[in-house]
Order: structure tokens, then sequence, then C-alpha cells
């Protein structure tokens, strides 16, 4: 490639959006293997190190989209069985995500570009969730990517970026099942634009707009044919049974490939539809406006700049000669339809969900972090002080107010005053269990490690390995993925007659922290402590032999 090509591929604000997603990735990676597994993510990495061991892996709505358990594999396989490990594909991903902001620069001035990104890089939401092992952040941030090659391609910057389109589709749909509502939204949001553009167009005759579209389309079959197979295959790929050690159909056992596709074609739509619409109720449903008011708050209070930089620069947008400009209405009208379908289709009020209205509202917040910008700089040049000052304070407010959640909820203690953890997010003094159990254990020999005591966290043998799986389980969570990691052997008793018939108790016992008195005097020289493995109410006790 020529000097003049490198230079104009890397100009300034090319250069700029790089150190701003450098600095995305140094947010996320620094202590990412610090706090403990949430509930979540220690069902991923459980899962993942099943796929590991075994090498068997299915598709089960119920656990997630199937791109986090081939990303956590690699992981776990590359890097050993550690939370850092774990959460890695998300942060690069989350790190790497302010890139997309150059995909949209032919609807973007450089300067809302580079906040574009910024705000990407930055946004307190986004970064605490840009380290947790869900599929949130590849969902909505391979949504936006897809839009931003929809754009391009809508904008003549090569059929190329049909290929770019499609994998993104295809990667959305298999980080979650909320990348299939977020999907919807776009298109709904989408729809709206192009329903507004028609109305206020003025006029070219239907038969000549006719003409270019199959104009158009003619030039674009083989493009278009080329990206169905794109996505054909990101999706198999995503979606395909990996038989491993076992007999059932893979898509790496050469002779059930076309079982497996089939399987990543059909039976995995059959089960998303099944599980998440057919039989989700009535368990699965609630009411709407407690959700809908919960992702309102939490945006408001955890993004509150995005949000005040998004609805300002809309209405400045929509109201004032030359608007509205389509990529502000889009990202608006994205988060509005996401505020509706994602309360409404999640089964959990929970913090991850705002990723779902920041992302979209970045768009919009952009717009108006650069016309703030450059208001203010005017103002310095003209020498104007109070407009110089007020731009610099509110500069400060919105700066301030994202540092302050920053720091005392994406980097401060779990515990409930943190707005962005969830309830199943354990408190720091978990760390002393994870970080000491492998002393404890000792898995070389043909003893139990571990012993699970009482009803709540009964499961028998093997009913873990792949979902769905019984009620009890979730009451070992996080801890069944530490002791997973350590390859620890396991037992379970749920009476006291049980534990004393028991020819050797294994030197780790972990029970519901009201078990405590009842275990006690059957575990003479054990330490106990209990540990809580949620922000409230939920302790466990672990005996540990002295």
């Amino acid at each position: 490639m020529s000097s003049s090509r490198v230079e104009r591929h890397l100009d300034r604000t090319t250069l700029a959006v790089i150190a701003v997603a450098v600095v995305a990735l140094v947010f996320r990676l620094v202590g990412l293997g610090g706090r403990p597994l949430h509930w979540d993510e220690a069902r991923v990495g459980y899962w993942s190190l099943r796929y590991l061991e075994t090498g068997y892996f299915s598709y089960r709505p119920i656990a997630g989209g199937p791109l986090v358990y081939v990303l956590s594999r690699w992981s776990l396989s590359l890097l050993g069985l550690t939370d850092f490990a774990l959460r890695l594909p998300v942060a690069l991903f989350g790190g790497l995500l302010p890139l997309s902001a150059l995909l949209f620069r032919g609807r973007l001035r450089d300067s809302e570009t580079v906040a574009f990104a910024a705000i990407l890089a930055t946004s307190p939401l986004l970064v605490y969730y840009g380290r947790f092992a869900r599929g949130d952040i590849f969902a909505i941030g391979f949504t936006l990517v897809a839009l931003g090659f929809a754009i391009r391609l809508a904008d003549g910057e090569g059929q190329k970026n049909a290929y770019g389109f499609a994998a993104a589709i295809a990667l959305a749909i298999g980080a979650s099942g909320f990348g299939v509502v977020t999907l919807v939204c776009l298109g709904i949001a989408a729809l709206l634009v192009v329903d507004h553009a028609a109305l206020v167009s003025s006029v070219r005759p239907v038969a000549m707009q006719l003409g270019t579209l199959s104009s158009r389309l003619e030039d674009a079959v083989t493009p278009a044919a080329r990206s169905v197979l794109v996505f054909f295959g990101f999706y198999v790929f995503l979606f395909a049974p990996r038989a491993g050690e076992t007999d059932a159909a893979g898509i790496d056992s050469p002779g059930t490939i076309l079982t497996a596709i089939d399987v990543a074609l059909f039976e995995s739509v059959r089960r998303f539809v099944g599980v998440r619409i057919v039989h989700r109720g009535p368990e699965g449903t609630h009411e709407l406006l407690p959700y809908f008011g919960d992702i309102l708050g939490l945006v408001a209070l955890a993004a509150l700049p995005v949000l005040v930089l998004a609805v300002g620069s809309f209405l400045v947008d929509r109201y004032t000669a030359g608007g509205p400009r389509e990529i502000v209405s889009l990202g608006a009208y994205w988060a509005g339809a996401s505020l509706v379908f994602v309360p409404m289709f999640t089964e959990v009020s929970a913090p991850w969900l705002g990723v779902y209205l920041v992302v979209p509202l970045a768009l919009p917040a952009a717009v108006g972090l650069a016309a703030l910008v450059r208001w203010g700089w005017s103002a310095i040049e003209a020498r104007d002080v109070s407009r110089s000052s007020l731009a610099l304070l509110l500069a400060v407010a919105l700066v301030a107010q994202a540092g302050a959640v920053a720091a005392s909820d994406v980097y401060g203690p779990s515990d409930r005053d943190n707005q962005l953890a969830h309830y199943a997010q354990p408190t720091d003094d978990f760390t002393d269990f994870r970080d000491n159990l492998s002393s404890w254990v000792t898995p070389d020999d043909d003893q139990p490690d571990v012993l699970y005591y009482g009803q709540s966290m009964y499961v028998s043998d093997g009913s873990t390995d792949f979902p769905p799986v019984p009620d009890e389980w979730g009451e070992r969570l996080p801890v069944d993925w530490y002791v997973a990691r350590e390859d620890a052997q396991t037992i379970s008793a749920t009476t006291p007659t049980q534990v004393r018939d028991l020819e050797t108790v294994p030197p780790v016992v972990i029970a519901p922290a009201t078990a405590r008195g009842e275990l006690s005097p059957m575990l003479d020289g054990y330490v106990a402590t209990e540990y809580e493995t949620a922000l409230w109410g939920r302790s466990v006790v672990v005996f540990v032999e002295n």
C-alpha cells in the first residue's frame, strides 16, 4: 500500500478513534479478574468448562447464545481456568467496539465520530458489562456494527460491506436472544426513518425512483447471494452442535455433518421459539411498567450524560432548520423501540439491559457532545467569557457524573449501593473463598474433596453438565464454578445421618449458612467461615479441615 493511501486511511480522526479504543481496552482489562463471578457468569464458566473437557456442545436457549461459549472455550483453553480468561473475550470486544464509530463517518462529522467512539469507550454501563461474561455486549455491539455496514452499503461505499453486514447480523443473533430483539428494534427505527424521508422528500417521479431501485438491485444480485452464504456460514458455525467425545450428531463429526447443519438451521429456531415465546408463560411473564421504569431509571442514574445529550440533540436536530438528520433520528428511534421491547421480552429486570439503550443513544449523544465542544471552542476563540464558562461548567458536570459512577460502581465494591451490580453478584469477601479453594482440595487422589450439604443444594451426578439443570444447582452458584475448575470431586448429603455415615468427610463442606449450627457438632476440627454469594441475604458457610 502506498504512503498516500496509508495517510488517507490513518488520518487524524482514525488515529483519534484508535487511541480511544486503546483507552477503552485499558478500562476493561484493568482488574478484570478481581470481582467474583456473578451467577450468570458462573453458569457460562461451568458449561464452557464442560465443553472444553468433553468437546460436546448443543445450543440451549435457556443458557444464552452459543457465541459466548465458543469464545470462552477458546479463552479458557489458552489462558487457563480463571475469571480473567472467562471474561476476556467480552472485554476485548467491548474495548474494540469504539472502532465501529469509523463505519459511520459518512454520516457523522469527524468530531462526532470521535465523540461517538469516546461514549462507547467510557460510558459506565458499557464498561461494567464489557467486563462481564454474558452475551449482551456482543449482541448490541454486533447490531451496531451491522448498522454501520448497512449505512456504508446504502451510501455506495462498496458492495463488500454487505458481507460485513451479514456476518454481524449472524453474530448478533448468536450472541444472545436479545440480539434478535435489538435487531427488530433497529429495523423498526429504520422503517420510521425511511417513512419520514419518503414523506418529506420532494419528489422525483415514482417511475424514476423505481427505475433507480431496479438498477441497483440488478447490480447487487451477486453480492446479495454471497452475503446470504456468509450469514448462513456464520450462523451454522455458531448454532451447529459439536459431538466431541459423544456419539451425538456434530459438525465436528464427518458422518453427521448434514444432521448437524439441519439442527443448526431448523432445530435452533424451534428451540428458541419454544423456550422464549411458546412455553414462556406464565412464570416468564411480568408486568411491563415496573420493568420499563427499572431500565429507564437505571439509564438516568448510570448514563445520565448520554441520556441528556441524546435527548437534547434529538430535539434541537428535529426542530431547527436543516433537520432532522437521519442518523440522529435513527439512534433516537432505536433507543425508543428498545425501551419498549427489551423490558417486554426480558424475564429478569437486570442492569445489563441498560446497554440496549445506551448504545443507540450514543449516536445522537455523540452529535450533541460534538456540538457542545464546538460551541465552547467558538466561545473561547471569541473570548466570550460567559459562554466559555457555561460550556466548561457543562463539560465538567458531564465528565464528573460519568467519572463518579465509574469510580463507585464500575471499579468500586460490590454491595447494595452499587447501582450497576445485579443481586446475584457476590460481595467482595467471597474472593477469599475463590483464592483459597485450591489450597483446601487435593484433586489428585480418589477421595471426595467437597461435600455439599442440604436439600437446597442437592443435585445428582451429571445432572448439571448441560442445561436444563435442576433448580437446586442455582443454590450452588457461583461456588460450583470455582469447585469445578479445581477438578474437585464432589458428593452431596441432605441429612445429618448421611454425614455421620460417611467413611471420610471431605476436607471442604459447603452448606447454606442456616445449616451452620446443625453441622458444627459433626465437624470437629473444621474451621467455619460464612460468605455472601449475593449482594445480600444469601450466605453459605464453608467448613475447612484445619
